[in-house]
């Protein structure tokens, strides 16, 4: 009597099991690698749009002379009856445009630019152009698009710009085009940004402005001011040592403290405690604000209105940051999003944000730079004008003209 040894083709059960088992497992161990890198691409394009805008900064500079205007752009609207800036207008953008409008011929957007500097009847929707006129006059209408009066249906307003969006932040926004870049005002603030050099009807030429002299000279520390050009001899601490830009998330509709800002806190509150609105974040989700009412927030702003939205609009909150705060710190402001107060810089990268610095160099910022006293008063015009920053190794480094020793490695343009 024979018998077959041979074992049955196939797997058992068993083996199938162990072979699922240790697949999961490569699988578990691959995916965290695959996100990784992904991400280390994403951040490395994210560092290599800094370097463009670097380079746009400094072929602007050559061609002018000096930086674009952070708040420049056209005057009041008179056909309208506009007596102040922050009002919206379709006639004129009463010099609310951010310094990417005046980059954008240098950031390979020509046409775009035509579309800016020219006017013209298209708009995005298909209608005829709103307002008294029929047409867009050039440079555009205000960028703000608080006002109800049909300001986002200019096109170069609601068109995406690549250099200016990280490929790690995901949002969109469906009234204008976001940034994830904003330019830096340094490391102080005050009351006397609402308005800048000039009255709120933005005339230069008023005796309230020895006044705002006097206000807005000590607290306009930043590479980057209101209304008011820069040139290289204005950046007394050294291109290579002062930050010209940095990164910030755009508002993903989950209530993040980076992004949508905190508004109506009060006047002077802020500048006197950069800390003011951390008892506002939920303590068992650092990632959010407490609802509004229940501790959180005496007020935010609708989504289009959040951090980073609107590539084309001045404001704080949209095209702004100061290094007070540290990195991926919560945003804070004393009144509405066209006041003044803490707007941290911001990423989506794990552990901190990338900066521009004035000589085009990228650096990678993390959160916990040193930051000096968080608790100290912002530095204006009753309160250490002139000195060295009270935050630290960071504060430093927003200063165009503070006097600190400071300095920090980037990779060069």
């Amino acid at each position: 009597m024979t018998h077959n040894s041979r074992r049955p083709a196939g797997f058992t059960l068993v083996e199938l099991l162990v072979v699922i088992a240790i697949i999961g497992i490569l699988v578990g161990l691959l995916l965290p690698a695959v996100q990784a890198a992904r991400e280390a691409a994403r951040r490395m394009s994210c560092s290599n749009n800094m370097k463009q805008l670097g380079i746009a900064l400094h072929n602007y500079d050559t061609a002018y002379k000096q930086y674009p205007t952070q708040w420049g752009g056209t005057g009041l609207g008179v056909l309208e009856g506009r007596g102040g800036w922050w009002e919206g207008s379709i006639t004129t953008n009463h010099e609310e445009l951010s310094a990417f409008v005046g980059l954008t011929p240098f950031l390979e957007q020509q046409p775009l630019w035509e579309q800016i500097r020219s006017g013209g009847t298209r708009t995005v929707s298909g209608n005829a152009v709103p307002g008294p006129l029929g047409f867009w006059t050039p440079m555009g209408p205000n960028p703000r698009a608080d006002r109800g009066d049909g300001s986002w249906d200019f096109i170069p307003w609601a068109t995406e710009i690549p250099a200016l969006r990280c490929p790690s932040d995901p949002g969109r926004n469906a009234a204008r085009s976001e940034t994830n870049y904003a330019v830096s005002l340094g490391d102080s603030y005050s009351q006397i940004w609402d308005h800048g050099p000039v009255e709120p009807n933005l005339d230069r030429r008023a005796g309230g402005n020895a006044w705002r002299s006097d206000h807005f000279d000590p607290s306009d520390r930043g590479f980057f001011s209101k209304r008011r050009p820069r040139r290289n001899q204005d950046i007394q601490d050294g291109l290579s040592n002062t930050i010209a830009m940095g990164e910030i998330v755009t508002d993903l509709g989950v209530m993040d403290p980076r992004a949508v800002p905190s508004l109506l806190n009060g006047a002077w509150v802020v500048e006197n405690n950069p800390q003011f609105c951390m008892p506002q974040i939920d303590p068992n989700d650092p990632t959010r604000w407490l609802d509004v009412g229940a501790g959180g927030p005496p007020r935010v702003a609708s989504r289009r209105d959040n951090r980073g939205m609107n590539w084309a609009w001045a404001a704080f909150p949209m095209t702004c940051g100061n290094t007070i705060r540290p990195p991926n710190r919560e945003a804070c402001l004393n009144g509405w999003y066209d006041n003044v107060g803490s707007v941290p810089f911001s990423s989506n990268h794990n552990g901190g944000a990338h900066v521009l610095m004035g000589d085009g160099g990228v650096a990678f910022v993390t959160d916990s730079i040193e930051s000096g006293d968080q608790l100290a008063a912002a530095i204006k015009h009753d309160n250490r004008p002139g000195a060295p920053s009270p935050y630290g190794l960071w504060g430093g480094l927003g200063s165009r003209s503070g006097g600190e020793t400071v300095s920090i490695a980037t990779d060069p343009l």
